[in-house]
């Protein structure tokens, strides 16, 4: 979006992205924070696929045929999505050693986790900066030709 002017069909993709990897955040600084709680089970979250069924939806690439329901009257209720992958999955996170209090939290994975986040959330940023100031020069040369 550039000043309610939407100049990108991706610019849904970014916004979906950047709440995803701000989940992703808080649910591994969550878990860092209760590394000493007993029976805590490590989080995190799968948008993934949710990019990428609307990316899909939004480049027309879907594979799976849709069949579109006719109504007769617009009093009849519109076709519901499902499932509704606009929503983030939220999973317990397997393959970690639980220790003794059953607590499955790994300091080092979640740290490194944190960090790639982090540089991911940055790359995303970068990017939507980048793509902006290339549609601003190009407004503000245009309007010098005038």
């Amino acid at each position: 979006m550039f000043a309610g002017f939407n100049v990108n069909k991706s610019a849904p993709l970014y916004a979906e992205a950047i709440a995803g990897r701000t989940l992703r955040q808080n649910l591994i600084s969550g878990n860092i924070a209760n590394i000493d709680t007993p029976f805590y089970k490590a989080r995190d979250v799968d948008f993934e696929s949710a990019l990428i069924d609307k990316s899909a939806k939004i480049y027309k690439t879907n594979r799976e045929p849709k069949l579109e329901l006719a109504r007769t009257n617009e009093k009849h209720f519109a076709a519901l999505e499902f499932p509704d992958y606009s929503m983030q999955t939220i999973y317990l996170r397997d393959g970690h050693l639980q220790r003794n209090d059953a607590n499955t939290v790994d300091l080092d994975v979640e740290t490194s986790e944190l960090s790639k986040n982090s540089i991911m959330i940055q790359a995303l940023d970068t990017a939507n900066s980048k793509l902006k100031g290339i549609f601003k020069n190009v407004i503000e040369t245009s309007s010098k030709l005038s």
